[in-house]
């Protein structure tokens, strides 16, 4: 039978097909399978998802390290992009059936149909194609969050952004730029520092090759980096508070570097009077993220417009069929990408 015919059997019968795995581990576990269609909830929309993206939650899922926060779903994937189809009960006429939409999700979207909160959805930034749209919802909001909700950015401040061409990483630089600050990045290699440099970072460090801290110092004639976002954690706890400004702020968002720290790090912390915070997005509550999609839209949105100034744009390195999920998982293993990676749905 011709895919599109299977996928339309699919439909037909109420089901779907969804990203799934039997068992944590490596990539190879990953198939297609199908699953029940699932119906909206009191205020929820449904959205026929056309693309989805990679997250590094994703990968942590899957090897069961990182388990869903309580009652989302347990199908991949936290960000989409599509139509709405339906609509549950009391929802307050903000959509209507066929609107283009982006949403942050708990969980569900590297499947053909996922529930939304209706506070949780976005519309599609003119000229943006639905991969694009899918790269926006995760990697941008929490970027939004760490700078302004949590690392209170200011005009005129030196903000450090670890794994600079990531997804995060990405967004950071172009929303840093967006606030006044002066982007610094670290990334692996040359061609990554380069790539960080186009979106608009003012320097970038090859941990491999230099040690950022000494470089950011010399960077900052000596005063330090005011903001840190990391998502590395332990291995880098040093080089951080070394390099941090008086009275700066460390955001930690991640642990790609391990979680443990050996060393004297509170007294070198308290000496520069500096903050550690730590924040995650995906386990926070539903009024909080409302509240954060409502004001990332009022204030960022219109600025992936090609009419704005200062035009923001989501980097997607690869667009992959989701029945090629093993091999994005990989791709995104290898750490090889820049910006995104995303997810086309059958449709």
């Amino acid at each position: 039978m011709h895919p599109s015919a299977c996928v339309e059997a699919t439909e037909k019968l109420g089901n779907m097909l969804a990203v799934h795995f039997d068992q944590p581990g490596g990539p190879e576990n990953l198939y297609l399978k199908e699953v029940a269609k699932p119906s909206p909830g009191e205020g929820e929309v449904l959205l026929k998802v056309v693309a989805s993206a990679l997250n590094r939650a994703d990968i942590l899922q899957r090897q069961g390290q990182y388990a869903p926060p309580p009652g989302a779903s347990t199908i991949l994937g936290v960000e989409a992009s599509g139509h709405v189809v339906e609509l549950g009960p009391g929802c307050q006429g903000h959509w209507k059936i066929g609107d283009p939409a982006m949403a942050l999700l708990p969980g569900g979207g590297q499947a053909q149909y996922v529930t939304v909160p209706e506070g949780f959805l976005m519309p599609i930034p003119a000229g943006l194609t639905m991969p694009q749209a899918a790269a926006i919802p995760e990697a941008w909001l929490t970027t939004f969050q760490l700078l302004h909700l949590v690392g209170n950015v200011q005009a005129g401040d030196s903000v450090l952004i670890h794994a600079g061409v990531s997804g995060v990483g990405t967004a950071a630089i172009q929303l840093t730029r967006l606030a006044g600050a002066v982007p610094l990045v670290t990334a692996g290699s040359q061609y990554k520092i380069q790539m960080a440099e186009k979106l608009g970072a003012a320097v970038g460090f090859n941990y491999k090759e230099e040690d950022f801290s000494e470089a950011a110092m010399k960077f900052t004639k000596g005063a330090g980096v005011n903001l840190i976002l990391d998502c590395i954690g332990g291995s880098y706890w040093e080089k951080n508070v070394n390099c941090l400004a008086a009275d700066g702020r460390w955001v930690l968002y991640g642990l790609m570097g391990g979680n443990e720290v050996n060393g004297p790090l509170l007294s070198k912390l308290l000496f520069k009077r500096g903050s550690l915070i730590s924040s995650l997005l995906r386990s926070r509550v539903k009024k909080y993220k409302q509240t954060l999609v409502k004001a990332f839209t009022e204030q960022v949105v219109p600025h992936f417009s090609t009419e704005s100034t200062h035009r923001l744009r989501p980097v997607v390195d690869r667009v992959y069929p989701v029945a090629k999920i093993q091999e994005a998982h990989k791709y995104m293993e290898s750490n090889q990408h820049v910006g995104k990676i995303a997810l086309e749905l059958p449709q």
